[in-house]
């Protein structure tokens, strides 16, 4: 069995495949989903298979600050956010790269412009590989 990365309740994580290099990011045990800050998503489709494209803005009160982002749509499901609202969301598969260690995970694209962070990293992204210490942040390499 690998050793488990022990990360703060928030951290600098990376999804490369995204070209999104730095965002700060929530490490929620209590969403069971992981999402980022998308903005202006569009469905396409590319070679028979359903896609998005969409903006992020993965620094806080930086809107400046955009990515340009494309990935395979893996499913469009409806998510409770925890102010208790429904909204149908894409789902997508990435690699989520913290610290040294990379491995894949499902996200989903919602706005989190009213959110402080730009990513919630949930709990099925964590499994089998992730202990919260939540005294602490920021103890991941970026």
């Amino acid at each position: 069995m690998t050793a488990k990365i022990i990360v703060g309740w928030r951290e600098w994580l990376s999804l490369p495949e995204l070209g999104i290099n730095q965002i700060k990011a929530k490490i929620d045990t209590g969403a069971r989903t992981s999402c980022i800050h998308a903005l202006n998503i569009e469905e396409y489709e590319l070679e028979g298979e359903k896609w998005v494209k969409f903006i992020a803005q993965p620094l806080q009160e930086d809107e400046h600050t955009q990515v340009q982002c494309h990935a395979k749509v893996k499913k469009m499901k409806y998510v409770t956010s925890s102010s208790g609202q429904r909204e149908l969301r894409y789902f997508i598969e990435t690699t989520l790269c913290a610290g040294d260690k990379s491995w894949p995970i499902e996200v989903t694209l919602t706005s989190r412009a009213s959110m402080k962070f730009r990513m919630l990293l949930g709990r099925t992204a964590m499994e089998n590989r992730i202990v919260v210490d939540p005294a602490l942040s920021h103890l991941l390499d970026s």
